[in-house]
């Protein structure tokens, strides 16, 4: 079974130049972008995964987006199955902060991860990745994403593929430190329409409450007197058109 819901708790915590953390509880899914949950009809507005929100927005769906992505990159996914963990569209509306999509060669074993990061700006990156034996990755940072840190240092991650759990781990490497940090956990539910109507009962418009969040928290930094670092222009990425 793959598609699955994730309660889970999302963590920030900035230990540079001022020390600032919270907690946000939301849900997530883990789907096979190839068969997505079918949910009755009435349901539908609180799920939906569209193409138009990952990637470059062009491909008729999220598997050939991301096919698109990874050609230009020289790697080929053939038939390899692909697990997604993202927030859907929420009536009408999405932000997903990160998107990881797991790649498996067509004999089963890993072949790559993607980690797909929106900004609040409508921004767009994909970075490719190549975990070892412990489900870390390394890459450098190439996208504007917090306004309070320039586009310089670079990320160390561990992004297990969620089974029961839902554990992974970003940090922020600049200047000899880890100045920030995100963490998501959770534990794995069926995805039954009954575990999607409590979810989103208890987190309501979810896609907007995480962009809400976020700006408010910024602004919470910025009344702190933490700088403002200048946004450069984006080069969109190929494979990202």
């Amino acid at each position: 079974m793959v598609n699955a819901l994730y309660p889970c708790t999302i963590t920030h915590v900035r230990n540079r130049p001022t020390r600032y953390a919270f907690r946000h509880r939301t849900y997530l899914w883990l789907i096979d972008p190839d068969r997505p949950p079918r949910l009755p009809r009435v349901l539908r507005p609180l799920a939906r995964f569209d193409p138009r929100d990952h990637f470059g927005g062009t491909a008729p769906t999220v598997r050939e987006g991301l096919e698109r992505f990874l050609r230009a990159r020289g790697v080929e996914l053939g038939d390899g199955a692909v697990t997604m963990l993202t927030q859907a569209r929420v009536f009408g509306h999405v932000f997903n902060p990160i998107t990881v999509y797991w790649c498996h060669r067509p004999d089963g074993g890993p072949l790559c991860v993607v980690a797909e990061v929106h900004n609040t700006y409508g921004g767009r990156h994909g970075y490719l990745l190549r975990p070892d034996e412990n489900d870390r990755a390394t890459a450098a940072k190439e996208f504007y994403v917090s306004p309070f840190f320039p586009v310089d240092g670079g990320y160390r991650m561990r992004l297990p593929e969620p089974g029961a759990a839902l554990d992974l781990t970003v940090h922020l490497e600049r200047d000899g430190g880890r100045p920030f940090t995100a963490t998501v956990r959770g534990e794995r539910r069926r995805a039954t329409p009954g575990a999607l109507v409590r979810l989103a009962l208890r987190h309501p418009l979810s896609p907007l409450v995480v962009s809400a969040a976020i700006r408010l928290h910024g602004i919470r930094l910025y009344l702190r007197g933490l700088p403002v670092r200048p946004r450069p222009p984006h080069r969109t990425q190929e494979g990202m058109q």
